[in-house]
């Protein structure tokens, strides 16, 4: 009599075992409850990490910036806004390359992956390497990460400390020790950086002493200015003034006269007889233009002519034909 068998001949039903090796039961098991892979910015091993570091540092310090703006500076001692753990990451090779010829101290320069490497940059990574300024380089979207969306920082950061302001009476005494006729820019609740940057340039250019800036409602020497400056902050120095209206006052003891830029000054700007004079220009916030207190400590409001067709001049550009005005004067009188 022959029998029958169920399933597939020569098919024999064993007890399973539990789980084997080989079958992957291990391997789920080992898995369970570990989550999903960690994000490149949360592993400390990963370059996107240390550079969320980075950000939340400039976070926070920008934050301390704000909250710290009511100290003052000491004169001899430089002030630097926002303490002494602020750091600033000047941008572009121009602004670097400057700021590097002029040995600022430095504490890390960052260079984008496979960086054309022209003229600047070979300077650049040069001067770094020869004063020993650690250079890392990283990948070009971790370095947009580091900065602003609408910083063009071309492949080359350079850390720096925050900036460190002059007493405003230091740059005085340095113009008259150089035997020279001071001329200072001071400005009135001047809110944005890249007009900052601006003058600085512009003072630079013209043969102008330093930049005063109010400490309080008012743009500080960041890294929006430096870049906007290409580099002239490091040769120009900027003070800080913790009560502006006192600063003209204390300026005006000294000998120096003082002039307020307004489209409705009675004199104007061209062949204007204070240019041989020690002289203090003052511009306006952007909207507003001189406060009251400020316009009225001015020995003169002086205007520029302009087409009528332009109502005005931000202060950056009018700041730049007034410098450029009393340089001309000056050379002339020689």
């Amino acid at each position: 009599m022959s029998m029958k068998r169920n399933g597939r001949p020569g098919a024999v039903r064993k007890k399973s075992r539990g789980k084997q090796v080989g079958s992957g039961g291990q391997g789920r098991q080992a898995l369970e409850g570990r989550g999903p892979t960690p994000k490149a910015e949360d592993r400390p091993y990963h370059p996107a990490y240390k550079a969320k570091q980075l950000r939340e540092r400039a976070a926070a310090n920008r934050r301390a910036q704000q909250g710290q703006r009511g100290g003052s500076a000491s004169r001899g001692t430089a002030a630097a806004r926002g303490g002494n753990s602020e750091v600033e990451l000047v941008s572009g090779r121009n602004s670097v390359l400057e700021a590097l010829r002029t040995r600022i101290p430095a504490t890390t320069l960052y260079v984008a992956a496979r960086a054309e490497l022209d003229d600047r940059m070979r300077e650049i990574l040069g001067i770094a390497t020869g004063r020993g300024i650690p250079v890392l380089e990283i990948m070009r979207p971790e370095m947009d990460r580091m900065v602003s969306r609408d910083t063009v920082h071309q492949g080359v950061l350079l850390k720096v400390p925050a900036y460190e302001y002059a007493h405003p009476m230091d740059l005085l005494e340095r113009a008259f020790d150089r035997g020279e006729t001071p001329l200072l820019a001071l400005l009135d609740g001047v809110t944005d950086p890249r007009n900052l940057g601006a003058i600085i340039r512009s003072v630079a250019a013209f043969g102008g002493h330093g930049v005063i800036v109010p400490q309080r409602r008012a743009a500080g020497v960041t890294a929006a200015a430096w870049k906007t400056s290409a580099g002239a902050a490091a040769r120009c120095p900027v003070a800080l003034a913790s009560n502006l209206t006192r600063t003209i006052k204390d300026l005006k003891k000294q000998g120096v006269f003082v002039i307020g830029l307004d489209g409705a000054g009675s004199t104007q700007l061209p062949g204007l007889e204070l240019a041989d004079r020690p002289l203090a220009i003052v511009v306006g916030n952007e909207g507003s233009g001189l406060s009251r207190l400020v316009a009225e400590e001015c020995d003169q409001i002086v205007s520029i002519p302009i087409s009528a067709a332009t109502e005005s001049l931000n202060a950056g550009i009018a700041m730049s034909v007034a410098c450029y005005e009393v340089a001309r004067l000056r050379a002339t009188a020689q």
